[in-house]
Formats: structure tokens, C-alpha cells, sequence
């Protein structure tokens, strides 16, 4: 049990970084998911409608960003609060029971960005292309072009645009389109899983103060 108690106190340390950490992680969540919106950085695309559906679900604001955020802010306060009940001068380092929930919460914000991030990553961006060269019919039109690449299996599908970059010349509108939703996805997609491991650390260490309470100075 002692050696339990020092694992906590170990945890509890960490943790005392892991609620700033999650905060700078959740405000570039949130920068990318809006750069997502504005394509090449023109608003035209977003007025129009052509904006790719994953990047208007907004994993990156609601959940990466939001979810987090609160989440952390939230349990930062009532850990004061509780600390200050208690009588001590700093910030304990094991939240009390009450806050348990809170990095549940950023946990599911992050798992579901990761999520919705890989989906708009795989099917690729909305864009203006020559729907003749997948075979689709004739002229150019606004679709997911990587999505409706024939009869391809999801996952050669995926690997073939991904990997190939002369293929991301089809997309004639908005320019750069396709490098533009690769790197932004992919940042989504560190971020994400970046918070759900630090919102995972912040679980055990609740569940550990929850075994041992405040053995700080023991």
C-alpha cells in the first residue's frame, strides 16, 4: 500500500502539467478545425457551402476544443475550491471525487475528434473536379473525388491519394485543397490522440487518490 500511495503521488505530480497541457491542446483543436473551414484561407468556399462535411461536423471546436477545455478549466476550479476547504495552500495534486467525471469528459471530446478526424482524413476533401477521369459521367463537378474513386476497396482507396500525390491535382477548386485537409486532419488527429492520453493519465490519477487519498505527505 505505501508503494501505492508514492505511484500516486508520482501521478498527482504529472497531472499538476497535464491541465495547462490540455488547455494549449485544446485551443490548436480549435485553430485547426477553423482553418478546416477556410480553405486556402478564403471565406468564398465556406459561403458557398463547399466545405467538406467532417470539417463542418467541427470534431475539432466541439469536441477537441470545447469538451476539453471545460472539462479541465472546470476541474481546475473545484480542486482549488476543494483545496482551500481543506486548509492547504496549494492546489492538491489528487482531485477530489467530485471532478472524477471531468476527464471522463475529455476523454470522450477527444476519442470522438480522433474519430470524426480520421473518417474526414480518409474520404478526403470537397472539391471542384473532373468527375470524367473516375468515370463518373462527363464535366467537372463538386464532390469527394477520393471517395467515389470507382470500385476501389476503402483502404487502397485511401492509401493511393494519400500516398500519391500527382492524384491530388484533380481537385481543380479551392486550390490546394487536398494538402490543405490532409495536414489539418492529421494535427487533429495528433492533437486528439495527445488529449486522450493525458485525459487517461488524469483518470488514473483520480482513481489512484481515490485508493489513496492525500498521502502527499506520507
Amino acid at each position: 500500500f505505501p508503494s501505492l500511495c508514492r505511484v500516486a503521488m508520482c501521478v498527482g505530480k504529472c497531472s499538476r502539467m497535464v491541465g495547462p497541457c490540455l488547455l494549449v491542446l485544446g485551443t490548436l483543436s480549435v485553430a485547426a478545425n477553423i482553418l478546416l473551414l477556410f480553405p486556402g484561407g478564403s471565406s468564398k468556399y465556406l459561403a458557398e457551402g463547399h466545405i467538406s462535411k467532417h470539417a463542418k461536423a467541427m470534431p475539432g471546436i466541439w469536441g477537441g476544443g470545447i469538451a476539453v477545455s471545460t472539462a479541465v478549466s472546470t476541474a481546475s476550479f473545484l480542486a482549488c475550491l476543494w483545496s482551500r476547504e481543506e486548509g492547504m495552500e496549494q492546489v492538491a495534486p489528487l482531485h477530489p471525487p467530485s471532478t472524477f467525471s471531468f476527464p471522463q469528459l475529455a476523454l470522450l471530446g477527444a476519442a470522438a475528434c480522433f474519430v470524426l478526424s480520421g473518417v474526414g482524413l480518409t474520404n478526403g476533401p470537397l472539391c471542384f473536379y473532373n468527375a470524367s477521369e473516375h468515370g463518373h459521367g462527363h464535366g467537372t463537378l463538386w464532390g469527394y473525388p477520393f471517395l467515389d474513386a470507382g470500385s476501389q476497396e476503402l483502404d487502397a482507396r485511401t492509401e493511393n491519394y494519400l500516398h500519391d500525390r500527382h492524384t491530388w491535382s484533380i481537385c481543380l477548386e479551392p486550390a490546394g485543397v487536398v494538402a490543405w485537409n490532409v495536414i489539418l486532419f492529421s494535427l487533429l488527429l495528433l492533437v486528439s490522440a495527445t488529449e486522450m492520453v493525458l485525459a487517461s493519465l488524469q483518470i488514473l490519477n483520480g482513481c489512484l487518490g481515490c485508493l489513496c487519498g492525500f498521502c502527499e505527505g506520507k
